[in-house]
């Protein structure tokens, strides 16, 4: 009984002694990626805010050589490729999960969508953006606004269904039932029962693949491209942020590196708005 008393000591203060191990190591590693995310935010807001002033929301951005500009037209761009992108991945996410959820369960056609959509996440942007260009860029002969926002919109939609999937699976099955038991055809308890049920976890979806394609730079560069001048033609190029910033940043020009600081930050305030809005919206959900 003494052995095997020792041996059960020995064997508790090994795994007691791999434990400490593995929380200093994983302790370490979080406290080295929080400093190195605080020292890049520091860095971004304390070069952001110095240079962002009214002009930044009143100019367009300026020619090379020239003093001061803005980025307004960069803004505005960007704001109608993220909007024109959601009216076009919102409806068709939503709906692509909804099937998957509802009456994909042992259809070839959802597992065929489940394979490709998998595939689409894990697409590196830039290759995304070479397909939009042959597909639409080639063949129109020209860079335009709609393609920058089809090759955003190929990448918010996998998140979309994937998003609306999930969520729409975590709602009760009694709920499903109760619903067929008062008659209501499946369709009806699709859209108005288990969507709406799951109404919060689909709009955290949405902002995730908002705060996705905000930043995104390659699928631009083969799409919208840049314009120096303020336009709201989607069917020319179009200025956008991340392009701006991608162009501005190495340049020998101080006044257009402050405007890639100002547009950096911009971009990370938008993203970070957008995740705590998920967070906000996805917690109040479990809450409720």
């Amino acid at each position: 009984m003494s052995k095997l008393s020792n041996m059960d000591s020995a064997l508790f203060s090994r795994r007691k002694r791999s434990n400490k191990i593995g929380l200093t190591l994983s302790m370490s590693a979080m406290v080295l990626g929080m400093i190195f995310l605080f020292w890049i935010l520091g860095v971004l807001f304390y070069k952001g805010f110095s240079s962002i002033d009214l002009s930044i929301f009143t100019h367009s951005t300026p020619a090379p050589g020239s003093e001061g500009g803005g980025l307004a037209n960069a803004i505005v761009g960007s704001l109608m490729l993220v909007g024109t992108c959601t009216l076009i991945s919102t409806p068709v996410g939503v709906l692509a999960g909804l099937y998957l959820s509802e009456y994909g369960d042992r259809s070839r056609i959802a597992s065929v969508t489940r394979f490709v959509t998998d595939i689409m996440l894990s697409a590196p942007s830039i290759v995304i953006g070479l397909f939009v260009y042959a597909l639409v860029v080639a063949q129109l002969r020209h860079f335009s606004g709609w393609a920058g926002a089809i090759a955003l919109a190929l990448i918010a939609v996998p998140v979309v269904v994937r998003t609306t999937e999930n969520m729409l699976r975590l709602v009760p099955g009694s709920l499903r039932e109760a619903a067929y038991a008062l008659g209501a055809p499946k369709w009806k308890v699709a859209f108005m029962i288990t969507l709406r049920a799951a109404q919060s976890g689909v709009m955290t979806g949405i902002l995730l693949a908002l705060a996705r394609i905000s930043g995104e730079t390659a699928p631009l560069l083969f799409t919208a491209l840049n314009n120096q001048f303020f336009s709201t033609n989607m069917n020319a190029p179009m200025a956008n942020l991340p392009v701006v910033i991608f162009q501005f940043a190495m340049s020998p020009y101080e006044n257009w590196v402050d405007l890639a600081w100002a547009g950096a930050l911009l971009i990370t305030i938008a993203v970070l708005g957008l995740n705590i809005l998920a967070r906000v919206i996805f917690r109040e959900k479990v809450q409720g």
